[in-house]
């Protein structure tokens, strides 16, 4: 039975207003010092878009703190090498909204960003977040509309940070037998996953 309705799906869950006061307390519209914690020790965030085309959803990591606090009620991520897909910047330009999971490991809890965001190429912005001497070609500046952390139960289950479940990147298709696979050969294959290592090695930033 498909749930269409906000009432069908209420009666299951329950109304907004029965929610408890440990998981709406939490939300604020700026970075208190506690969260300001939380951005500090985060290495990674996944960060959410959307455009005409859809949705997205982008890993986005770094040296130490993956996004850093200009105020706050301000983030900034710099824009380091990837795909040269651009699929987030896209969206952002187009549609202003994102969300953000911020992880860390080792911990259960995660922390939530709901924001408007704007891609700034500001030469002064661009040096303050250089890495190893290389400027990100831009900066996805975060206002940050909501913030919260989430509780650890998700963690928790799906024993994310413990080292028994670790798969062995064996046990896993490798991503030269992919693209072999999705181009009849054109691209990928033993070649691509041998040359990787040195090539992301000399394109981190």
């Amino acid at each position: 039975m498909s749930i269409t309705t906000l009432a069908e799906l209420e009666a299951i869950y329950g109304a907004l207003s029965d929610v408890g006061e440990a998981s709406t307390a939490k939300v604020v519209d700026h970075l208190i010092p506690p969260y300001r914690a939380y951005v500090e020790a985060s290495p990674f965030v996944a960060l959410a878009t959307i455009g005409p085309e859809g949705l997205d959803c982008s890993p986005r990591g770094d040296r130490g703190q993956v996004a850093s606090i200009h105020d706050e009620r301000t983030l900034l991520l710099p824009d380091r090498r990837g795909n040269n897909r651009i699929d987030s910047l896209r969206n952002i330009v187009r549609d202003p909204r994102v969300a953000l999971m911020f992880l860390i490991p080792g911990s259960g809890t995660t922390f939530r960003v709901n924001g408007n965001a704007h891609i700034s190429t500001d030469p002064a912005l661009l040096a303050t977040l250089a890495t190893e001497g290389k400027a990100p070609r831009s900066v996805i500046v975060v206002a940050i509309v909501e913030c919260y952390f989430q509780c650890a139960r998700a963690i928790v289950r799906s024993e994310l940070w413990n080292p028994a479940h670790f798969l062995h990147p064996r046990d896993l298709p490798t991503p030269g037998e992919v693209l072999a696979m999705m181009s009849q050969g054109r691209v990928g294959g033993d070649a691509y996953d041998q040359a990787w290592p040195a090539r992301a090695a000399a394109s981190l930033w």
